[in-house]
Order: structure tokens, then sequence, then C-alpha cells
């Protein structure tokens, strides 16, 4: 027979140990968790969350846009533009979302974001895979779908019982479905771009780029995306841009202006194509660099505003720091007092792009990492 004060000498020891190891197990959890990830660098991520890092001058910008945003959302998700109606719109509307970094899945934007890609999947062609208006709607569009994909779960996006289950398809083969409509407008495309419709023959730089930046997007996501579409259309814009940087519209050669939303679409593409040593790409980032700010209010601001940032950010960090500045001191001025932009295609479109002109400065969105 055990003595009692054996019995509880040995419960002590072996309590001891349980909390021993118990110790030992959450330090190694600690250090696991405080060292870097050696997939993917992310530093920025803590400070935006918890709004050091990034100015309150952005975040109340950005709050105020969003704001308006979710006041607007029509009943079945999405957003629309008087002007120019499509998916397009919805689209960006989410990237504004999704791009400051709230949890898509439980967040504060939750609701939005799942209303939102709910309207995208219903009305996309479930046979074609096109997500309609024209392809400059069926680009925004699929990359909103790129940039969700692996970030929103699909047990969450259809918690709407009411749509039937036939009609319910994953952010994943939504995605496939919108790339393959892409790859099979180009292959029917005689100089490897796209234009307005999912059939034309023909192409320009602004609907290209719409279109190749979801397609870099959704092969980044991990759907496959053969090489030589992409090579194609990098083929294109190479014969679109001139020694100066300029770049032309459609047609081919000439029709070269001063068009900074072309040349920042073409200095886009070469950069997260792995472009960079393209003779094209400095020269495009020059152009832009020897430009100034955009002044909101003036003819495409919006539209212009949405793509250089973006180029200069994966073209040069001092220059998008210097730019940025004078883009925050622009929309500051230019923000109605409801939260909304005014711009070219209706409010709708102005606020999302001009929200994601400065997502740049949080950097959560896939396709904005360098």
């Amino acid at each position: 027979m055990v003595s009692p004060q054996r019995s509880s000498i040995g419960m002590l020891n072996r309590c001891w140990n349980d909390f021993t190891a118990t110790c030992l197990l959450l330090t190694c959890v600690q250090v696991f968790v405080s060292m870097p990830c050696s997939a993917q660098e992310q530093p920025w991520r803590e400070g935006a969350v918890q709004g050091q890092g990034v100015s309150r001058e952005v975040r109340e910008i950005y709050e105020r846009g969003l704001g308006w945003l979710i006041a607007n959302q029509a009943e079945d998700g999405g957003w629309e533009s008087p002007s120019n109606p499509g998916p397009g719109v919805t689209g960006l509307s989410v990237m504004a979302f999704l791009a400051y970094g709230e949890d898509p899945n439980f967040g504060l934007h939750s609701v939005p974001v799942r209303k939102a890609l709910r309207n995208l999947i219903l009305n996309q062609d479930a046979n074609t895979g096109y997500l309609g208006g024209s392809m400059y709607h069926h680009g925004f569009a699929t990359l909103a779908l790129a940039e969700a994909y692996g970030a929103v779960d699909d047990k969450q996006l259809w918690l709407d019982t009411s749509v039937p289950a036939g009609q319910r398809r994953s952010l994943g083969e939504a995605l496939e479905l919108a790339v393959r409509t892409s790859l099979t407008s180009q292959d029917k495309n005689s100089v490897g771009g796209w234009r307005y419709g999912p059939n034309s023959t023909d192409a320009d730089t602004s609907v290209s780029g719409a279109i190749l930046v979801s397609l870099l997007a959704a092969r980044n996501a991990g759907i496959e995306v053969p090489d030589k579409n992409i090579d194609k259309a990098i083929g294109y814009f190479k014969s679109m841009t001139s020694k100066s940087g300029q770049v032309a519209y459609a047609g081919g050669l000439g029709g070269y202006d001063e068009s900074q939303a072309r040349v920042s679409i073409a200095a886009l593409v070469y950069a997260i194509s792995g472009q960079k040593e393209l003779a094209e790409f400095k020269a495009c980032t020059e152009f832009l660099k020897s430009r100034g700010s955009v002044k909101m209010g003036e003819h495409y601001a919006e539209y212009t505003s949405y793509y250089k940032a973006q180029a200069l950010f994966q073209a040069d960090t001092e220059a998008w720091e210097k730019w940025n500045k004078q883009l925050v001191n622009e929309l500051k001025q230019s923000q109605r007092s409801d939260g909304h932009f005014d711009g070219s295609f209706g409010p709708q479109v102005a606020t999302s792009m001009s929200l994601l002109s400065l997502a740049l400065n949080f950097r959560f969105l896939p396709i904005y990492e360098r």
C-alpha cells in the first residue's frame, strides 16, 4: 500500500512535470510565432491593421469612402455606374474593401463583400464564364475574383440558403471560368490583346491592361494561365510602346500622346509579369516620373490615379512616396462630405478607383505586392 504522503508527493511531481511541459510548449509556440515567415515577409500587416504606419488622413479618407459604398450597395449586392453599367463596377468595389485589410469572412465588411461576390458569380454566364457588359468589366470583375480567391471562405459565401444549389459556384470555379473566357478571347485576336467584345479581332491597350492584370492575378492565385498567352500579350504592349515611353491606344504604331493612364498600364503589366529589364518598362517609368500629380476632377483622373499609383509603386519606391503625398492632398480636397468622389464614370467608379489609388498605403491585396 502506498502511503498518503508518498501519494501526495507523486501527485505533486506529476503536476510539476505537466506544468514544465506546458511552459516549454508555450515557449516553443511563442518563439515559432515570433519568427518571420520565410515564404513571404509582410512587415506592414500589423501596422496597417492597428493604424500604425498609415497616416490618419489616409485612413479617414478610406473609411469615409467605404462608408459611402456600403450605403449605396444595391440589394442584390452590386454597384452600378449609370453611364457604364456592368460587373466591373462591383469588382472594383470588392477590391476596395479587400484592400483595407478587414477579415473578409468575419470582419466589419464581411457582409457587403459576400453580397458583392455572390452578385458577380450569379451574374456570370455559367457556360462561357463571361462577366458581361464588356471585356473592360470582365477584366475588373475577374481581378476581384482572383483577389478574393483564397481569402474568402466559400462556406461563408453561400450562407444564403435562398440561392439554389445549382447556381452556387465556388470562387475557384468562377475564376477558372472567367480566365477561360479571357484566354479564348485572346486566341481569336489578331494582335494578341483584347477589345470591348470577347470576339473582337482588334485590341486596345486600355482593355488589354484590365484583362492582362486579371490574368496575372489569377496566375498568382494558382489558376493555370499559359506562358504563351502572357508572352503574346506582353508582345502586344511592346509593339504599342514608343522609345519615349509613350503608349498608343489602338491600331498599331502611332497615336502617341500624353496619356499617363496608358503609360501606367504598360509599366504595370511589364512589372508584374516580371519584365522590368525591358527597355519599354524603363522608358515608361521615366515618362511617369517626369510628370506631376493628377488633378482630381480632370477627365479620367480617377482612372489615371488608379493605374499610376500601382505603376510607380512597382517601379520606384521613392517616386511613389513623393507622388502618393500629392495624391492624398488631392483626394482630401476632392472627397465629398458623404465620402464619395465624382468622376468621369460616375461616383461608384470614381470612389472605388480613388480608394484603390490609396490602397498601396495598406498593401493587403496580393496584386499590390512587389
